[in-house]
């Protein structure tokens, strides 16, 4: 390998490392935030909670969990130069997989509309067209959590399956991590949209996905490290 592989090598565990970071910080800000402050019901809820708290608004519109998959998709290139030895056809179909769902989700997002809806609302001059931006927010929440969002869902659940199976075979992570991230995998299989079902599933694949998440970075900085070294 040369010199300039094993620096980019390097630069990919690295960020990734801090990308792992970034999500053991925001997991349990949305958690602490979703516990204080109840999703809103209706379009008009919505409005009234960007007007008063933008920033609790943005939280429930799902915006860092948007950061988040923006982060895991660095983890994802991490994961392929950690794993690709192992089967680099199987790493390549979970990358695929994996970026297509990141893709959907982000096409899904409703944040900053809603937050654009909720500015013109509050300045409308008339109830007719209090009226009409009412319905196009309600128009957005509809489609909101939709194919799209699933296709997330479910697509990603299958690419942290693959790399799962694939940590057992390597000789970089532990059993425990590939248990905890194959837990978090077939947990994450059922989109949270699928009703009370979805939602426990939804819930319960943070305790596994957190704790694979402390795993994993440790050993991005440690293969950063070395990948330096061998400069």
């Amino acid at each position: 390998m040369t010199d300039k592989e094993d620096s980019g090598e390097s630069f990919v565990y690295r960020l990734a490392f801090w990308s792992a970071i970034a999500m053991l910080v925001i997991i349990p800000v949305q958690i602490l935030v979703y516990s204080l402050s109840p999703i809103p019901e209706s379009v008009y809820d919505w409005f009234a909670l960007f007007e008063t708290a933008p920033v609790i608004g943005f939280f429930h519109a799902d915006l860092f969990i948007l950061v988040n998959n923006i982060l895991v998709a660095i983890i994802y290139l991490a994961f392929y130069q950690a794993l690709k030895g192992i089967n680099k056809g199987a790493m390549q179909v979970a990358l695929v997989l994996g970026f297509i769902g990141i893709a959907a989700y982000l096409s899904s997002n409703r944040a900053f509309e809603l937050q654009n809806l909720a500015s013109r609302y509050a300045t409308a001059l008339s109830e007719t067209e209090k009226t009409a931006i009412a319905g196009a927010g309600m128009a957005m929440l509809a489609g909101w959590q939709g194919t799209a969002f699933d296709a997330y869902y479910v697509l990603n659940g299958i690419a942290l399956l693959i790399i799962s199976v694939l940590l057992f075979r390597s000789d970089k992570f532990s059993r425990k991590s590939a248990v905890m991230g194959l837990a978090a995998a077939i947990l994450m299989t059922i989109p949270s949209t699928a009703g009370a079902i979805g939602l426990v599933f939804s819930l319960l694949s943070l305790l596994p996905w957190y704790v694979f998440t402390i795993q994993f970075s440790l050993v991005f900085r440690r293969l950063g490290r070395e990948a330096s070294f061998r400069k």
